[in-house]
């Protein structure tokens, strides 16, 4: 049961090396294939081949090398085809640093200093407490959850949302539409985590950011398609927000003309707050793949009907 790796050049020659080394007893094959491998059981891809079946005509699991699948068309895969997103600790690490990096400096209006910086001007600003400052996260997945023990430790009021049931030990979790406002009410820094879906895609709009405290602070490591970029830009100007950290936008890369480039109470960082790492990754796609045939749960398999 070999493997087969269709994306970035340069990650899939490191997997490769790390399969000679970790599972020499399978082959592992780069894209593109000169002829179609029945001996391919395992596609690892950003966005596989149109007709998936025709390359691999024995393909049994579909990897994501991403933490979501939202830029799968999960409609053209086959529907018996299992497909697995990526959940990688390295990856998960370098969320948790971003989003509590993000945190910190909204906690301690580091924007409003940069802003302060610029104009040579020295004017200390009232300070609130990690313990005092709510911090709200939207989306309870594995980069959400790893992210509230890191604010918890630091001390911050941590509570979550989420659009299906969950319950997290120490954490107040609001549920559905119905208790969306009165999480946006009690959240002073507000993180983004949700995945891309149709109930998802503009959530953050003036809608939302109406719900807020005024000078909340916002942190969006989401997708991009789920910010309203004027909406955040008038939420800056009229000071219902007092400062954005942005990762992710649509499209990417920002075209050079957008405003969102300029606020100057807008951090705008390029898709990074998390990479997936090699070695972490594919000891995760190993293990699931044995996991697979040994008949045991993988992690991180999606649900087609909630796409995530």
């Amino acid at each position: 049961m070999h493997i087969a790796y269709k994306s970035e050049a340069s990650r899939g020659r490191r997997w490769q090396a790390l399969c000679a080394e970790q599972a020499p007893e399978r082959t592992f094959y780069l894209w593109p294939l000169e002829t179609p491998a029945p001996d391919i059981h395992y596609l690892i891809a950003w966005q596989p081949p149109a007709d998936v079946y025709a390359h691999f005509p024995n393909l049994k699991v579909l990897f994501s090398v991403g933490a979501g699948v939202d830029q799968l068309a999960l409609d053209a895969l086959p529907g018996e085809l299992p497909v697995v997103r990526m959940i990688d600790p390295g990856l998960t690490q370098g969320m948790v640093e971003y989003v509590t990096c993000g945190v910190l400096a909204l906690q301690r209006d580091l924007p409003a200093y940069l802003a302060q910086q610029r104009e040579h001007r020295w004017q200390p600003r009232p300070q609130q407490p990690a313990g005092t400052t709510r911090v709200g996260i939207m989306g309870l997945g594995e980069l959400g959850q790893a992210a509230l023990a890191q604010l918890q430790q630091l001390g911050f009021a941590c509570q979550a949302w989420t659009r299906s049931p969950r319950s997290l030990a120490g954490v107040k979790v609001y549920r559905g539409a119905d208790e969306l406002a009165e999480f946006l009410a009690s959240t002073d820094i507000l993180v983004c985590l949700l995945p891309l879906t149709e109930q998802t895609r503009g959530i953050l709009n003036t809608a939302l950011f109406r719900q807020l405290p005024e000078q909340a602070g916002l942190v969006h490591v989401g997708r991009g398609a789920q910010l309203v970029g004027p909406d955040l830009l008038a939420a800056l100007d009229d000071h219902r927000l007092k400062a954005a950290i942005v990762d992710v936008v649509d499209p990417e890369p920002l075209p050079d003309t957008d405003p969102l480039w300029a606020h100057p109470q807008l951090w705008l960082t390029p898709h990074i707050a998390s990479a997936t790492q090699a070695d972490t990754a594919f000891q995760a796609i190993l293990d699931n793949i044995r996991r697979y045939e040994h008949s045991q749960p993988m992690h991180g398999l999606i649900d087609r009907e909630r796409g995530y």
